[in-house]
């Protein structure tokens, strides 16, 4: 209770000690929550695919003529995942959010280099910032927060050490392309 009576005070959110990965507390000998599928009958599954198909709008060619990234982003992403065992708590829709983000934050990246930082006002002609600087600084943060949704799946299911490059960690690369 404060000074004048009220009850305020206690507790405050993400107080005290950082949670601890599942693949640390293994490594100390505890036990952590894993999620465990259930047996599902065998649906009509084809044998030998490794990876979902990655639907058409992630392979379109864009305006300027170029093949867009998102594919190759998604394919990546899911190998990542797919390597540390958790491609199945991962929903495609969140593997493609990430990656149309990615790819669109490529592209701005692209725009910049070609166009600069500086664009011209369409009405006063007064020279203003560019509006990609803007679009990528959005697109990062979208992208951001995809793989961090992502990314906290991992870290708290995975039963191994899951470091190492990421497929976050490469998307500058694709840049040079």
């Amino acid at each position: 209770m404060a000074k004048d009576g009220t009850m305020r005070g206690g507790a405050r959110p993400r107080s005290g000690p950082a949670k601890k990965d599942l693949h640390e507390k293994i490594r100390e000998g505890k036990t952590g929550p894993v999620l465990v599928f259930p047996n599902l009958p065998n649906g009509n599954t084809p044998d030998g695919v490794e990876m979902p198909k990655v639907e058409d709008w992630l392979k379109a060619k864009q305006q300027n003529g170029r093949d867009w990234s998102a594919e190759q982003i998604v394919n990546q992403t899911y190998q990542w995942l797919k390597e540390r065992g958790c491609e199945r708590m991962i929903t495609m829709q969140q593997i493609y959010a990430y990656a149309t983000a990615q790819a669109r934050w490529i592209q701005c990246q692209e725009a910049i280099s070609t166009y600069g930082f500086l664009a011209k006002h369409p009405t006063t002609g007064a020279p203003i910032e560019s509006p990609y600087v803007k679009m990528s600084e959005k697109f990062m943060r979208q992208a951001a927060a995809a793989w961090y949704a992502i990314f906290q799946v991992v870290r708290e299911n995975c039963t191994e050490d899951y470091g190492g490059a990421s497929p976050s960690d490469a998307m500058m690369a694709l840049l040079a392309d």
